[in-house]
């Protein structure tokens, strides 16, 4: 904020003992520390009041919009319930179709003794042997 460095600082220092005096700038320094600490805190408290401001200013923003998305959820809601009083409303499994139940799996079919063996790759052509494609 303020950009003293060290000659002002000592610029600062001989000022105040040749004004306040070596006898009083005891009592001047602490006065000074203890003015510097309030106005501290109350900026701090100043700037906490702020931020607590634009938190409540952030959730009432949110609270809206989540407001706004309900309705939305809950019109969309009514209109499939509307849209679904005409239907009719099945309660529970649907029945079950007794021909389904009383029919026997059907059968496996048969296997061959041996298993169907792997094919042999086919041979290269000879025509195609020394071309450019095989270098």
């Amino acid at each position: 904020m303020f950009d003293v460095g060290a000659g002002e600082l000592l610029v600062i220092l001989i000022v105040a003992v040749v004004v306040i005096g070596p006898k009083d700038l005891p009592l001047a320094m602490r006065t000074a520390g203890r003015w510097i600490g309030k106005m501290r805190r109350i900026s701090a408290h100043f700037r906490s009041g702020i931020d607590a401001m634009v938190r409540e200013a952030e959730l009432e923003e949110m609270e809206k919009k989540w407001k706004a998305q309900n309705e939305e959820i809950m019109r969309r809601s009514a209109a499939l319930t509307e849209a679904e009083a005409g239907a009719p409303v099945m309660t529970g499994p649907p029945p079950l179709d007794k021909s389904l139940v009383d029919t026997p799996p059907p059968p496996l079919p048969e296997t061959a003794a041996t298993p169907p063996q792997p094919e042999a790759p086919a041979a290269p052509d000879a025509s195609t042997k020394g071309t450019s494609a095989d270098v």
